[in-house]
């Protein structure tokens, strides 16, 4: 059975097995069969696209995971290659790792919705981040997913790529808590903050004892608290109680809380003794008594490191009695007493919505944290918000003594209880962070009859319990005797709500402290609450009371959403027990706080409806007037969060099935007094409020349909009508500038596009579309500049064309089109407004859908077309060459981004009907090709802003822009498919093609229709033609090709010949290759030009047969591809980074300059390579190669008075002037170079010349720099280079070094093994050949590099000064290493039969001379062999050029030992040793043996005088060596006499051996050699000149 199934692979397998399939993950598998046996795939579903030979396999699964595969993949393979960047190179692995990490999560498949929404987020932020700083494509995505381009429009692609990539930064995601860079699900204000704290411990010396921590938010500018307290308790040990208790949030801090004035408070209150001296058994009862405070500001934590603790100083009071402001001492810094304590904190500030920080920062909220509340509503109250939390501050007292001698020590005890007297049970909290209790004590002030608390204590009280409920304080009096008695000696107390249902009044109140004694029963709360509470509100006979001195104050703040304070919204509410003061009600609404409208806005509505359903004559205006102030008020940004309170309302509760008639009454009543109204700031709310009036109105309209079935609809659509007619008529007024009139129209503007959503709940389609065509028709047409209408009128429609009026319904948008491409087309033409512009252009045309099969559609593109299309294409023209701002880059903003998207989209849109009828519309030739130059240029400048010429001819302006925009099409980077991975090369091959080869066929397909006006392109289009050929595309490079052979042919039909083709081809073919373009494969399809010309094309095979170019044409054809070659060649070689070092380098460069030379005849070119291979040698700090470089454009100059131009970086001067700088720069280098011989020739040259003209000045400085560079020959140093004969091997190398051979000058102190292994460097793939015999055709034509490297001799020319006698050596030596054209190499090898005992015998030597093309040195460190020539030199001839070398060294040694010019006597010391040695040893004797015996006299005759020879120089060496020994005597050192003893000894023996006898006369040493019966053949007096 045969299977379609497409499979993925889930894990890599390397596939070594037999027949094993290599995979690797994410790769996809089709598997064909299915066999019975094991199966090593993991199986995934799949589909197949495009079915066939192209099919691509699509796996069924969510796109992130495929995206991630295909991400990873490109990733993978240029991670390796960022090892050099060591720290992307790490973070980029890190985020693989990640990212496969969360891919796992994905395909397990066992996450919540949210926690797939944040891993997927997590994902596509890594990927973006990834692709980002690899350079790769950037993904539009929506909803997690890639999107497809051609589902959606071009416009709505350009703006979801903007918004994902340029609305926000995308950050490095490299570390594990990446959920804090997300971006929040749901956008919060800026203006929330939150405060984290932590309470570690209190670090102090003398504890003791438990202490109580309360920490609150204080503002120091309004000198009040802003949070509530919370509370922390420590042990003995200063460290909490409860760990899990230690932590809270202060939540919703405004923006305008964070300033250097609002205060983290920490309060300490111990638990102890009354004195903290005291000893432990003078009092058991344990007391609340005052400790420190610290205080740290907020501003301070907005600068410092969140992660670090906080050190608090803690300060103690200088008297109690100033406690309760001991905060506010610490600020002023009046307060010096500090107690050497330091309490730990952890303070962190957040930002954002609470349950989001929860799940970002779980490590914090793991440890159980509080939240600790505002003081009062935050500046945003989210509907739903629950709160009902009274807060009692316990302020001061007033006490009398009691009869006692000195002050009490007063405890207040507080107690909540509800309406039969019950205790509340956990109503009492001392603050967040501890459970509430039943009862709350307060610390104990020592011997103070007036104490000042300051103690916050919250009672959140159930809303249902307040009413009846009351807090009663007791009084306490705390002895600090033994038994610590705490005497009950009064009490006061507060009711929480009055009996008309407002709650106690925010604010303080002075209480009333009734007397009572310590076994008073309070339990039965009826006897006292008869009582009064309070001294504010007794009556005036209530003398008695009056007359009390105690008093207790209290501050209360009542922060409730259910309970109001307010007597006036009560009233309102209860509107039917006081029907007479209904008017009052509704007036005094706007002054009731609008917290405690939202409080009970539902209650609100209610109260308003049913009074207009009841009193609608008489109060609807003010009814209504009150629903304006209610709706504007949730405009404001504290009370916006209850729109969908009201909402709800609205279509859930809202029961005013009669209301829309006064409602619609009302509203025409105010807009028909618009015009007459001289203020119009109250019709402004009324018109702002217009989207929540419709609203009611509609739906009241309907509940009233919904009860009669339909009644008195057409009195509703009348009224309706008859307000449009208002409005249109108020908005059609014209005013003479910005006035109030204006002012209004723009209001009713910017909230009419709300309205459209609810009247096509009642009105049709159609009849709504009407009503807004019309209403926006009857704007005034023309308005001033300044006005603000203009604005709005553009924002208007905007909203218009997003709403759901359009993006819905497509049958409205035939009638509003004409309104919006009116309203487009005048601001477009006048250049105003254009942001706006192109986002209603955008928004419109990403509604269009492409489906020629729909009419609407058509005529809807039609109606852009015909409006838009050409001023669109003004617009992009007249932006683009705007003045860019300085530092910008890109040359497109954002509205002209959106522009071009526009035009793109609604070109997508066009059929070829709107083609053909666009065309239709011109009626003269001009006027199209007006439009069609327009359109190029616009393309033109979308892929390349560059301007254009303005001085063509109007047939070649429309041609030339038609090819210029095809190529530019063609070579636009995003096209390029070779740039990109393989993955990304596959998907747009299957979705577009190559959309290169489409355009170059449209090219080919359009020079083909010029017929004879081809004339008129060339050779201006070979350049761009030329460089489309240069894209590596075979199919592309085809079709284009032939093009070329076209040009030719009409040039030579116009010329005669094709040499502007010729010129133009080689220059811009030069100047495309040294941009990098071309490649290996286009030398081999230029030369096949040869192809099409004589091959598959039998049309122009016969047509060229005929001409009689043939031989001119391969002439030229063969011309440019050897120029590429060079080409090509120098430039893969200046590509490398260290191309200053490769010296094949230089050859390229020279025979690419000598080509443009020779071949070419191009002397400008050829002076540009000449200064391009000098920058190079200064590069290389080869200066004598530079100097010969420049010294090729020195010699092309004469000493003439000739002008030349502006040149490369040579001013506009006379040829005189500039042969004369070259030859001052060429001096300069050949100093620098140490070539001072050649410096030399050109200063006399320029001394001539000076002297011609009677320069004496210049000419003194020429002949003093002359004599300055013979002083260098004579007085430095200079080294000796070696030179190396290299081989080329292989047709791996590059076509200018392929099967050659050079010889190379190597750098100072450049030995074989170091030159071999810088040329291994440079070839790294090369391999080394280890013999030195000429390589067979096997080695020629290898598929690889090999080199053959050694050294050779130079052969000087100038013998003549080497040979004579007196030249110091400093001359010499230039000469044995310049101007050399040939070198020497010799292989030694044995011919015959090798005799074992002495080899000398049979030794012959294999001489190998190299000729140069150039010699050494010159314009490079290399030049090729030209010539090579191959002797043999027999054993004899070499032994005497072995003598004769060693015999011409040991002169010269002995001379400068002479001459004292050696700095030590070492290197005679040891030539001298080695030739005694080995003639000691037998190197003479063997010589004798060889050469001198009889049998070789009578078998070599012809070698008589060559025997001589041999003997003149032994007997030569002799007395060079006796000489040599006596000169080396008298400098010897005394530590090196034994050795010269020793060689004295050893020279004895070797003449000896040689038969030499010593002869002596007048005491002067003398030898006698006696060779075969022989005489000496040298005097004494000859010896003597020997060494002059």
């Amino acid at each position: 059975p045969r299977f379609q199934d497409e499979e993925k692979a889930a894990g890599v397998f390397r596939g070594t097995v037999q027949h094993g399939l290599p995979l690797e993950i994410g790769d996809t598998v089709q598997i064909l069969e299915k066999c019975e046996g094991i199966i090593y795939i993991h199986l995934k579903s799949a589909d197949i696209k495009n079915k066939g030979q192209f099919e691509t396999v699509i796996p069924n699964e969510d796109s992130v995971i495929t995206e991630m595969t295909s991400t990873l993949r490109d990733w993978g393979s240029m991670w390796k290659q960022l090892y050099v960047v060591r720290d992307l190179f790490h973070r980029l692995w890190h985020v693989m790792n990640e990212i496969l990490d969360l891919r796992r999560q994905v395909l397990v498949g066992h996450l919540t919705l949210d926690r797939m929404r944040d891993v997927k987020q997590h994902i596509t932020a890594r990927l973006d981040w990834g692709n980002e700083q690899l350079g790769l494509d950037l993904v539009p995505r929506r909803d997690f997913g890639m999107v497809d381009p051609d589902e959606i429009s071009v416009t709505e692609l350009y703006r979801l790529v903007r918004s994902t990539f340029h609305s926000t930064p995308i950050q490095p995601l490299c570390c594990p808590c990446y959920l804090r860079n997300r971006i929040p699900e749901t956008p919060v204000p800026a203006s929330t903050h939150h405060l984290f704290v932590q309470a570690k411990s209190l670090m102090s010396t003398n504890l003791g004892e438990e202490l109580e921590v309360f920490f609150s938010i204080y503002d120091g500018r309004e000198g009040r608290p802003l949070s509530e307290r919370f509370f922390v308790r420590l042990n003995k040990n200063g460290v909490p109680k409860s760990p899990e208790r230690q932590c809270t949030l202060f939540v919703d801090l405004g923006s305008s809380d964070l300033r250097k004035d609002v205060y983290v408070v920490a309060h300490i209150i111990r638990i102890g003794r009354m004195g903290a001296g005291e000893k432990k058994n003078v009092c058991s009862v344990q007391y609340r008594r005052p400790f420190g405070c610290a205080v740290v500001s907020i501003a301070d934590l907005l600068t410092a490191d969140s992660k670090d603790d906080h050190l608090l100083k803690v300060y103690a009071c200088n008297t109690e009695s100033e406690w309760y402001q001991i905060h506010e001492n610490i600020i002023r810094k009046a307060n010096a007493r500090y107690n050497l304590s330091g309490l730990s904190v952890s303070l962190q500030l957040l930002h954002g919505d609470v349950e989001q920080l929860r799940r970002e920062f779980m490590v914090l909220f793991s440890r159980g944290v509080s939240v600790t509340k505002k003081l009062g509503f935050s500046d945003i109250i989210m509907p739903g918000e629950m709160r009902n939390d009274l807060y009692i501050t316990l302020e001061k007292g007033e006490f009398e003594k009691g009869g006692k001698s000195v002050a009490r020590n007063v405890e207040i005890t507080m107690y909540a209880l509800d309406i039969d007297g019950q205790i509340l049970k956990g109503q009492v909290a001392a603050g967040s962070g501890e459970p509430g209790a039943d009862e709350y004590h307060s610390f104990v002030l020592y011997h103070n009859n007036s104490p000042r608390w300051a103690e916050q204590i919250k009672l959140p009280i159930p809303v249902d319990m307040f009413r009846g409920s009351h807090v009663r304080f007791e009084f306490r009096h705390c002895s600090t005797k033994d038994k610590g008695e705490k005497k009950l000696f009064g009490f006061s107390f507060v009711p929480l709500m009055q009996e008309d249902g407002r709650t106690l009044p925010d604010g303080t109140h002075e209480l009333i402290v009734h007397k009572c004694e310590e076994n008073t029963n309070l339990q039965d709360s009826a006897r006292y609450l008869k009582l009064p509470c309070s001294k504010g509100n007794l009556p005036g006979n209530n003398q008695a009371v009056k007359g009390n001195k105690e008093s207790f104050w209290i501050t209360s703040f009542l922060c409730s959403t259910k309970l109001t304070q307010n007597g006036d919204m009560l009233d309102l509410l209860k509107w039917r027990a006081h029907p007479e003061r209904i008017g009052d009600c509704l007036s005094k609404l706007k002054e009731i706080d609008g917290s405690e409208i939202v409080k009970f806005l539902q209650d609100t509505l209610d109260t308003l409806f049913g009074i207009l359903d009841e009193g609608a004559q008489r109060y609807g205006l003010k009814v209504f007037d009150s629903l304006v102030h209610i709706i504007n008020l949730l405009q404001d940004s504290k009370f916006q969060h209850f729109k969908p309170v009201m909402d709800t309302y609205i279509e859930s509760h809202f029961a005013g099935a009669l209301s829309y008639r006064d409602l619609i009454k009302v509203l025409k009543w105010y807009v028909d007094r618009i015009i007459e109204a001289e203020h119009q700031e109250h019709i402004r709310q009324v018109l702002k409020a217009t989207e929540y009036i419709f609203k009611y109105i509609i739906q009241s309209r309907r509940l009233f349909s919904l009860a009669t079935g339909g009644q008195n609809e057409e009195e509703f659509r009348c009224c309706i009508h008859e307000l449009f007619m208002s409005i249109r008529f108020f908005l059609s007024q014209e005013s003479s500038g910005p006035g109030p009139m204006n002012q209004t129209q723009v209001v009713f503007l910017q909230t009419f596009p709300a309205v459209y959503s609810e009247l096509l709940k009642l009105f049709s389609v159609r009849e709504v579309a009407t009503f807004v065509r019309e209403t926006l028709g009857s704007l005034p047409a023309t308005l001033h500049s300044d006005c603000p209408l203009e604005a709005v009128k553009l924002q208007c429609i905007a909203k218009t064309v997003e709403s759901q009026l359009v993006c819905v319904f497509s049958e409205s948008r035939c009638i509003l089109l004409p309104v919006v491409l009116r309203l487009l087309q005048v601001h477009m033409q006048e250049q105003r407004d254009l942001v706006m512009c192109a986002h209603i252009l955008t928004s419109m045309l990403s509604l269009l859908k492409k489906d020629d099969s729909e009419q609407p559609l058509l005529e809807e593109v039609d109606l852009i077309v015909d409006s838009l299309l050409g001023v669109l294409l003004r617009t992009i023209l007249e932006i683009t060459n705007r003045p860019q701002p300085a530092g910008n880059t890109l040359r497109l903003q954002y509205q002209d981004g959106e522009f071009v998207a526009c035009l793109l989209a609604l070109l997508r849109q066009m059929s070829d009907k709107h083609y053909q009828k666009l065309l239709q519309c011109f009626t003269s030739k001009d006027d199209l090709r007006d439009f069609l130059l327009q359109i190029f240029t616009v393309f033109r400048i979308l892929i390349r802003p560059e301007m254009f010429p303005k001085d063509w001819t109007v047939m070649r302006l429309v041609w030339d822009s038609y090819f210029y925009l095809a190529v530019i099409f063609i070579n636009q980077p995003c096209l390029q498919l070779e740039s990109f991975s393989s993955s990304k090369r596959k998907k747009v091959l299957e979705k577009y093609g190559d959309m290169r080869v489409m355009m170059g066929c449209e090219i080919f397909s359009m020079w083909q229709n010029l017929g004879e006006h081809k004339l008129n392109f060339i050779p201006a289009m070979i350049g761009p033609f030329l460089e489309v050929t240069l894209v590596p595309q075979p199919d592309l490079r085809n079709v284009m090709i032939p093009i070329f052979h076209d040009m030719m042919d009409w040039e030579q039909r116009r010329s005669g010949n094709f040499k502007q083709v010729e010129a133009k081809l080689i220059d811009k073919l030069d100047s495309l290759m040294s941009e990098g373009k071309g490649d290996e494969t286009y030398r081999e399809l230029f030369n096949s030009i040869r192809i099409p010309l004589f091959g598959p094309y039998p049309s122009l095979l016969k047509k060229i047969e005929r001409e009689t170019w043939r031989e001119s044409g391969i002439s030229l054809i063969a011309t440019v591809t050897r120029l590429m070659e060079r080409l090509l060649d120098y430039r893969t070689l200046s590509a490398s980074q260290t191309h200053t070092k490769n010296t094949h380098l230089f050859v390229s460069f020279s025979a690419l300059q000598n080509f443009y030379k020779t071949e070419l005849n191009k002397e400008e070119m050829y002076i540009r390579y000449i200064h391009k291979l000098y920058d190079l040698h200064l590069k290389a700090q080869n200066y004598t190669e530079a100097s010969y470089t420049l010294l090729l454009y020195d010699e092309l100059l004469e000493w003439s008075e000739r002008p030349l131009r502006e040149f490369l970086n040579y001013p506009m001067q006379t040829e005189w002037q500039r042969k004369e700088y070259l030859h001052l720069t060429i001096i300069q280098n050949f100093d620098r170079g140490k070539c001072w011989e050649n410096g030399i020739l050109l200063c006399r040259e320029l001394a001539d010349q000076y002297e011609s003209y009677y320069d004496y000045r210049n000419l003194s400085k020429m002949r003093m720099m002359e004599a300055s560079l013979y002083d260098k020959i004579m007085d430095q140093q200079r080294l000796e280079p070696e030179f190396f004969r290299i081989g080329f091997y292989g047709k791996k190398f590059p076509f200018f070094l392929r099967n050659k051979e050079f010889v190379c000058r190597g750098h100072d102190y450049e030995r074989l093994e170091a030159f071999q292994q810088r040329m291994l460097n440079e070839f790294p793939h090369a391999i080394a050949m280890q013999h030195a015999n000429q390589p067979d055709q096997t080695i020629y034509q290898a598929d690889a590099q090999y080199l053959q490297i050694y050294a050779v001799s130079p052969i000087p020319e100038s013998q003549d000064v080497l040979q004579r006698d007196g030249v110091p050596d400093n001359i010499k030596s230039f000469y044995k290493v310049n101007h050399i054209w040939k070198f020497r190499y010799d292989r030694p090898f044995h011919k015959g039969t090798k005799d074992k005992e002495n080899e000398f015998k049979s030794l012959w030597v294999e001489r190998t001379t190299l000729t140069l093309v150039q010699s050494l040195p010159g314009i490079s460190r290399w030049f090729e062999v030209e010539k090579r020539e191959l002797v043999e030199v027999s054993p004899l001839e070499n032994a005497i050029e072995v003598i004769e070398n060693k015999n011409l060294q040991l002169r010269t040694l002995i001379t400068q030992c002479q001459a004292r010019q050696m700095q030590n006597i070492n290197p005679l010391t040891m030539c001298l040793n080695g030739v005694i040695d080995a003639a000691v040893n037998g190197g003479l004797a063997r010589y004798q043996e060889a050469f001198f015996v009889k049998d070789y006299i009578v078998n070599h005759p012809e070698d008589g005088d060559k025997i001589g020879r041999l003997r003149e120089l032994m007997f030569e060496q002799a007395h060079i060596l006796e000489f040599g020994l006596a000169v080396h005597e008298k400098f010897v050192p005394q530590d090196m006499r034994p050795l010269h003893k020793k060689l004295v000894d050893q020279f004895h023996l070797m003449k000896s051996s040689l038969g030499i006898q010593v002869s002596s006369s007048k005491g002067e040493r003398g030898l006698s050699v006696r060779l075969s019966g022989k005489k000496p053949l040298h005097s004494p007096a000859v010896r003597a000149r020997m060494f002059r």
